[in-house]
């Protein structure tokens, strides 16, 4: 089992600027890809942002798109999501997650919540207007 610890979160005030850290540990081997997934009160989960740990391939949903950025440091086994130009709709629980299954087949991205194995607490971002 991976056990990730996500880190960083906090109040905002709009367009201002969050980093998250996600710090995995335990039977990490096999990992192909780490990501962030986000969910507001009554809402559905969503994703956020993936990499691939062997390539640094990225993908990030289209409202965020030129805001977040997701990175890695595999020496250190973590991975990052860098938010800037915050919107009060950005608001929720940020999860990092995990999964040993490759994301990428070559045209499409597989993002969904229910191919990763491994997730973390949550750290909550807040977004005021």
């Amino acid at each position: 089992q991976v056990h990730l610890v996500e880190s960083g979160g906090g109040l905002v005030q709009a367009g201002g600027s969050l980093s998250l850290s996600c710090a995995a540990s335990g039977r990490i081997n096999g990992v192909a890809a780490m990501g962030w997934f986000r969910q507001a009160p009554g809402k559905e989960r969503e994703f956020v942002a993936v990499i691939n740990l062997n390539n640094g391939d990225a993908y990030h949903r289209y409202s965020v798109e030129g805001r977040f950025t997701i990175s890695r440091d595999n020496a250190k086994n973590s991975v990052y999501l860098q938010m800037n130009s915050l919107k009060p709709e950005d608001t929720g629980v940020y999860y990092c997650a995990a999964t040993r299954t490759n994301p990428y087949d070559g045209s499409r991205w597989f993002i969904y919540a229910e191919r990763f194995d491994s997730w973390g607490q949550g750290t909550q971002v807040t977004v005021s207007s």
